[in-house]
């Protein structure tokens, strides 16, 4: 690891100064990403609040023939 780790230190010392910035950013912005086990429990937690709504009457559902009817309606 440590070899490629410095293959990679090599090739971004060899940037300009500008594109040694830009690639810290990312960097460290790919830091941030949350991993797939975290977008699971954060869409299951979406879900449950949202059926949580449904149930207690606080939004309307849809007929999945209406949104087809839309989405069909807007991609045209």
């Amino acid at each position: 690891m440590a070899n490629k780790l410095d293959n990679v230190m090599a090739e971004a010392m060899a940037l300009t100064l500008e594109d040694r910035a830009q690639l810290v950013g990312r960097l460290l912005l790919s830091l941030d990403e949350p991993s797939d086990s975290e977008i699971e429990r954060l869409w299951l937690e979406e879900a449950a609040r949202r059926l949580k709504e449904f149930r207690e009457g606080t939004v309307q559902g849809i007929p999945a023939d209406e949104v087809f009817r839309r989405v069909l309606a807007d991609l045209s």
